[in-house]
């Protein structure tokens, strides 16, 4: 069958994306399909080899996977922090020089974006993730039985570039999975995997301290052999030649314009009849740049990476989250070991749990799920369109929470609150009281709430805002988280000893609200005319490439 270029609107995200994009398709082939009178986005094949129409059970087992390296993206920073007073007198460091073995390995997490971003959009997301995973477990294996705080720092360098991929790459699988309008809710739960995992980690091993200090090591060697086993068993190859296929086999409509997206009326092509290897019909260890579609070049995540500065909402939005809220995080977590010094790692670790518990009632009532449906209410308000700006309206309440968690904690410490008392206090009872140790529970959880949410609303929104580029988008959010939890722990020590926890983490909770919040106000307000002035990128995802 002939094949001609035609144009396909796209009524996505924002009013300023891109609203012609040209795709290879059949001539007699309608490629819209809508979903409750909003047209999906990306429009789906009638491919079964096209991640979109694969089984939910299929798609949620790949997200667990994903999830899983993310956790454990953050689970290697914090878990050894329990051992922080053991590694000082294996090493003969001071505390300062003790914090860096939690910013080494979020200075691997920064850069390893820049590296593996393009190998993924050229090689596929399958084997990336399975030799960045060998990286981590090598590596792991070397911080166990480095015999010099040298060794043991280049071990934890790699250690975060192995796993880094978790961040680009694992985004890029969740988007070729999913259609925009449930990306709300998994990019929520990838978010909650790399939370967990940062507060997760130290609770592990601060029970694992028990053992040995080398122990904990030896037990995030055995996650990432078990995440290894997931990866080569059940990862199927998601990178798709999506532009390529709608010409060839574009998904149709069945008499109504509300098509179910799930189920797509297959084409008159057969899948076999394309002579296209792709997705699961590639190689177990695939090594050749995956057909059907352009590739960048190696470098161009780099080069993508400076020129996404210009594109001020994501830059905007990047920097006010990473260095005026996200890396106060760090904060708390390298502190706590000498905040709480008179308890034992265990008891350290258990003062996760108001964090964890924090963290996970915020994305099941209030995160993902939630800023889905708030967008799916002013999408119809606005002519069924879909604006970026409608992520943010969750990010006030979330930096309220957060900078208030984060003085309180700061004057419970100087106070000395008994934790316990403060974590049981959280869940009996919310009226006021006088018991002042209820405090304590109540400011980690509104910490980790205020982080949960504003991590995925910020991630959702410049994802939003350039769907069309969300590699390059969320490489240049994943430098930069990363790049402010490296340098927080060279800063926050000294500050402490100089102003003590009240005055250094009231300082923390009033830059985070008077100063994220007007900019954020600003991009509410002004983000679509700054992204028509800014126009689009001059590249997008390879799977939405023209050859």
């Amino acid at each position: 069958m002939s094949a001609k270029m035609v144009e396909m609107s796209y009524n996505g995200s924002s009013p300023h994306l891109p609203k012609k994009l040209l795709v290879e398709k059949a001539a007699d082939a309608d490629t819209k399909i809508v979903q409750k009178d909003i047209q999906t986005y990306p429009q789906p094949t009638s491919d079964p080899l096209d991640p979109l129409n694969w089984n939910r059970w299929r798609k949620l087992v790949i997200l667990g996977i994903v999830m899983w390296m993310y956790f454990l993206f953050t689970y290697i920073t914090t878990t050894t922090v329990p051992s922080f007073p053991q590694i000082q007198e294996q090493f003969n460091i001071s505390y300062s020089q003790v914090n860096w073995t939690v910013a080494i390995p979020a200075l691997g997490l920064a850069i390893g974006p820049l590296f593996w971003s393009s190998l993924a959009d050229i090689y596929g997301r399958r084997i990336i993730f399975i030799i960045g995973t060998v990286i981590a477990l090598i590596s792991t294996i070397g911080v166990a039985f480095a015999s010099s705080s040298g060794g043991y720092m280049a071990a934890r360098f790699f250690q975060g570039f192995g796993v880094s991929p978790a961040a680009t790459v694992g985004l890029a699988i969740i988007n070729d999975l999913f259609f925009e309008d449930e990306r709300g809710q998994k990019i929520g739960l990838w978010v909650l995997a790399i939370d967990m995992g940062l507060l997760v980690g130290p609770l592990i091993g601060g029970f694992m301290d028990l053992v040995s200090a080398r122990w904990i090591n030896g037990l995030t060697a055995i996650f990432f052999g078990v995440l290894l086993a997931m990866e080569l068993v059940f990862l199927p190859e998601t990178l798709y030649p999506r532009n390529y296929m709608l010409g060839h086999m574009p998904a149709t409509m069945a008499g109504s314009a509300n098509s179910d997206v799930e189920k797509p009326v297959r084409h008159s092509v057969n899948a076999a009849d394309v002579d296209l290897r792709r997705t699961r019909k590639l190689g177990f260890i695939n090594l050749k740049p995956v057909p059907g579609m352009r590739h960048p070049k190696p470098w161009d995540s780099i080069l993508r990476f400076l020129l996404m500065f210009k594109y001020l909402a994501v830059s905007v939005a990047v920097f006010a989250y990473c260095f005026t809220w996200y890396w106060w995080i760090l904060s708390i977590i390298t502190s706590i070991p000498a905040a709480y010094a008179k308890y034992s790692p265990q008891i350290q670790g258990l003062l996760f749990l108001g964090l964890i518990l924090g963290t996970l009632l915020s994305e099941i009532f209030c995160s993902g799920r939630l800023t889905d449906f708030i967008v799916a209410k002013l999408a119809k308000r606005n002519n069924n369109t879909r604006v970026a700006e409608m992520r943010l309206w969750l990010a006030y309440p979330a930096a309220l929470i957060s900078s208030i968690g984060l003085i309180i904690w700061g004057i419970s410490i100087d106070k000395s609150y008994h934790w316990m008392v403060g974590q049981v206090a959280f869940f009996l009872c919310k009226s006021s009281t006088q018991s002042r140790s209820r405090r304590l529970r109540a400011d980690s959880s509104k910490v980790a709430a205020g982080m949960q949410i504003g991590n995925t609303v910020i991630s959702s929104y410049i994802v939003d805002c350039y769907p069309l580029q969300s590699m390059s988008v969320i490489t240049f959010y994943a430098v930069f988280l990363n790049l402010s939890a490296f340098i927080n722990p060279f800063f926050i020590t000294p500050w402490v000893d100089q102003s003590g926890y009240t005055w250094s983490f009231a300082a923390q909770g009033i830059i985070t609200f008077f100063a994220f919040v007007p900019v954020i106000a600003c991009l509410h307000r002004f983000g679509p005319i700054v992204r028509a002035k800014n126009g689009q990128p001059g590249w997008v995802n390879p799977e939405y490439d023209v050859m």
